[in-house]
């Protein structure tokens, strides 16, 4: 599979990934990656594998742009082999994520510098593994590890879901409006986690904004695919889920179920409905695959919310190439950040337009998106 740059979105924005110096001291005797001939990271996805076309697709392109730009290599990918200055290993779960341990600490035994960890699953384990292995800076994307410091192997990086799948609500929200008084928009996810909350919050928030009609109860309809992880590689559940929220007059339909979104947009082709990716350009990504039936499906997608782990990783690793030791701790990123926003090509300029003065208000502070229920609730109510 030939990896290509992920696409623009409307608020272009560097990523800022702030270092700090926090001290020198050696961590289990490791060798400083300054000091060595090859820096070295590992990556660890978990269910739905790098060939999601979503959340793990772009973590993966994060390294891809990496090894390009810093002269290295993706063990096993000839599309991502740009020369020897540093090496780069991915591993993924062959038995639906109990293998998550197993996986971390294979990639810390080989000393690589730098592990990451792709997915809030992988929260029970790197901390057990960290300790074992201080020579390696431990990554985990969207988990948390209580008690961390700026001293800490482990960081935490997490997004602001909610604020980009604002940007993309309201666009479904302008959607339905022009479907007529009666249509609804839906969503659907992977697993029924706070994380994926802040998805529906956000997006139901951003439709119920521009589009009165929306903020009754029930316009904005939902649905969770499974309660555990499997939610997330499981298209045929997906497709099932989405059909459900379709057949009552949901116009537009978004997910945030990794692999599994598949099934959504499939499920919009049968139900002549329109559908928003999640996490990558999904719409690019279908389309160039070279297969037809993905091709069908991309034309369905009018948008995707974009979450930029592509370029947290691609920070993160460039502070180990630079010999800069990566702090430990917490960052989050949202659309003030560049860390999430949406896919803007495409898009009819006059939406460009109300998204583009939203993104403002949001990065400005004078909309405070929610994230949960109750302050969706509340924000909700204060439309009225």
């Amino acid at each position: 599979m030939k990896h290509r740059r992920p696409a623009a979105f409307a608020l272009a924005v560097a990523l800022a990934l702030a270092s700090s110096s926090c001290g020198d001291s050696a961590r289990g005797g490791a060798v400083a990656p300054a000091e060595r001939a090859k820096p070295t990271i590992g990556m660890v996805f978990d269910v739905g594998g790098r060939d999601d076309a979503s959340f793990n697709r772009s973590a993966y392109d994060g390294l891809v742009m990496l090894a390009r730009d810093s002269g290295g290599r993706v063990e096993g990918d000839p599309d991502a082999d740009f020369g020897d200055a540093i090496d780069i290993r991915v591993l993924e779960s062959k038995h639906g994520g109990a293998d998550r341990e197993q996986l971390l600490r294979s990639l810390a035994e080989e000393g690589r510098d730098l592990v990451i960890a792709v997915g809030f699953l992988f929260a029970d384990s790197i901390g057990s593994v960290a300790s074992d292995y201080p020579g390696t800076h431990f990554v985990i994307i969207d988990g948390t590890v209580p008690d961390l410091n700026a001293s800490s192997s482990v960081t935490c990086v997490d997004f602001a879901e909610h604020e980009g799948s604002f940007l993309v609500g309201a666009y479904a929200g302008l959607l339905a409006a022009e479907a007529g008084p009666d249509a609804r928009v839906g969503f659907v996810g992977g697993m029924d986690t706070p994380m994926i909350r802040r998805f529906l919050a956000g997006y139901t928030a951003g439709a119920a904004f521009v589009n009165p009609a929306l903020r009754a109860p029930g316009r904005v309809a939902s649905a969770f695919i499974a309660r555990d992880a499997s939610g997330f590689d499981d298209p045929a559940r997906g497709a099932e889920m989405a059909s459900m929220l379709l057949r009552v007059n949901s116009k537009v339909i978004f997910h945030a179920a990794g692999a599994s979104g598949r099934g959504v947009f499939e499920a919009a082709g049968r139900f002549d409905a329109k559908a928003i990716g999640v996490d990558s350009d999904q719409a690019a990504i279908l389309a160039s695959s070279g297969s037809a039936a993905d091709a069908q499906l991309s034309k369905l997608i009018v948008t995707s919310m974009l979450k930029r782990v592509d370029r947290a990783v691609y920070a993160l690793g460039q502070e180990l190439v630079a010999g800069v030791r990566i702090p430990g701790g917490y960052r989050t990123f949202g659309l003030a950040e560049g860390g999430v926003g949406y896919v803007a090509d495409g898009l009819p300029s006059d939406a460009v337009t109300v998204l583009s003065d939203l993104a403002r208000r949001v990065t400005s502070g004078e909309i405070s998106v929610p994230s949960n229920d109750q302050s969706l609730a509340d924000f909700i109510a204060g439309l009225r």
